[in-house]
């Protein structure tokens, strides 16, 4: 029994018919983890830098810890084990300890890390009970497919634009849930008279 393909994996057996390489991500990867700072929330001093946590944005604060592109990875805390927390950081912002802060050599686009990372099955990879952690000696493990960079930006451009038209999609889905609403509420509001 074969291994179900994600996006990812069919997109690369589509552009790249003879395969890639498989590489661990400690050898094409720089971890900046140790640039990770945990404020507790009545300490931090409010700003506009994005406060980055296991998923998504817990803050706004002054300063920053890094600044570049870069792939967030939850430690531990992950709201979800089946769409673990992946984030994408771009500028400056601050990282709590949380969450692993990652970053592409050369040879790695850091949106087709994002994309691949988003793709992944991160189960087999945790450790710990009630609430799981992905220690950084683990995610080192993590094999990275490694297409040439020109096929790794096709990927990357047709991935964002689908998420493009997926996030218009929900936007206009929840507009027309708003207009319904609107209406039944509208149709199904007497005043005293129509009573009568």
């Amino acid at each position: 029994m074969t291994k179900s393909m994600n996006k990812i994996e069919k997109l690369i057996a589509k552009l790249c018919p003879n395969g890639v390489e498989f590489k661990e991500l400690a050898k094409v990867c720089d971890i900046a983890d140790n640039k990770r700072r945990h404020v507790k929330s009545s300490l931090r001093v409010p700003g506009e830098t994005p406060y980055y946590g296991a998923n998504n944005i817990q803050d706004y604060v002054e300063g920053f810890t890094h600044d570049g592109d870069y792939v967030l990875i939850a430690e531990d805390g992950s709201a979800s084990l089946e769409n673990y927390s992946i984030q994408y950081a771009e500028g400056k912002f601050w990282a709590n300890n949380y969450v692993h802060v990652i970053q592409g050599k050369d040879e790695l686009n850091n949106r087709f890390l994002f994309h691949y990372f988003r793709s992944m099955n991160f189960v087999p990879f945790l450790s710990g009970g009630t609430r799981v952690k992905l220690t950084k000696a683990k995610m080192l493990e993590i094999k990275i497919p490694i297409p040439p960079l020109a096929i790794q930006k096709e990927i990357v451009k047709i991935l964002d634009t689908f998420s493009e038209l997926e996030a218009e999609l929900e936007a206009e889905l929840e507009a027309r849930k708003k207009q319904y609403e609107y209406y039944r509420t509208e149709l199904l509001t007497f005043n005293e008279r129509e009573r009568e």
